[in-house]
């Protein structure tokens, strides 16, 4: 027996709840279609020059490109500042989680940091504080991880790297190991400094972050 045949022994009055069923169902994911549409979640982004397209126009840059690709799902502030250190995140954080009201922020800094040398125990500690910051605003925090080059020592390099997945088991946050995967250790994708991707490159970056900022949006 097809469809058809079902639904002209319905009563026309039952036939007629269906209708009205399927028709409030529709309404109802319209209107969830178009508040989402209206009211997008707010990202901001806090990191250093990796995130502030340092070396490329601002309009090449990941956060600029995943931006465009979320422009009806997310507001994306990029408050990435080069140069920037976990000390200076944390002394800027609290201003601008109290301007924007960020659903989500993005954590990616620490590089700087470890380029300079920096105690391994004050980059935790100030990462830390800015996850705790983080959460105690209602937002929820995606964190970056971070690794630097062999050349600074293996109990160093090591020490840095496992900084950020023991905090992100810790605060048991959304986590991305290492965002410049594939792209850090090709030649052909890094400016002349060696330390930042090229505008080619950002595509690459894109495609690496946005799984996790898809998980952290419910997959919208």
């Amino acid at each position: 027996m097809n469809i058809k045949e079902i639904l002209r022994q319905i009563p026309k009055r039952v036939t007629w709840s269906i209708k009205h069923i399927l028709l409030l169902s529709a309404l109802m994911l319209s209107t969830v279609t178009s508040i989402s549409a209206e009211n997008p979640k707010t990202i901001l982004v806090w990191g250093d020059s990796l995130s502030a397209a340092y070396g490329i126009r601002p309009e090449q840059g990941w956060v600029k490109l995943l931006a465009d690709e979320l422009s009806s799902q997310a507001r994306i502030i990029n408050a990435s500042i080069s140069g920037e250190t976990t000390q200076g995140g944390v002394s800027r954080l609290p201003s601008a989680l109290h301007q924007h009201k960020p659903d989500y922020v993005i954590l990616e800094l620490g590089g700087n940091d470890a380029l300079r040398g920096y105690p391994i125990t004050e980059i935790r500690k100030n990462l830390n504080t800015m996850l705790e910051n983080i959460k105690t605003s209602g937002a929820q925090p995606i964190l970056f991880g971070m690794k630097i080059p062999p050349n600074y020592g293996f109990k160093y390099t090591q020490e840095f790297e496992k900084i950020f997945s023991d905090l992100a088991k810790q605060h048991k946050v959304i986590f991305l190991p290492f965002f410049l995967e594939g792209v850090a250790n090709k030649f052909e994708y890094m400016q002349l400094d060696g330390i930042h991707p090229t505008a080619e490159a950002q595509t690459l970056l894109l495609d690496n972050v946005r799984p996790t900022i898809t998980k952290a949006l419910g997959g919208q």
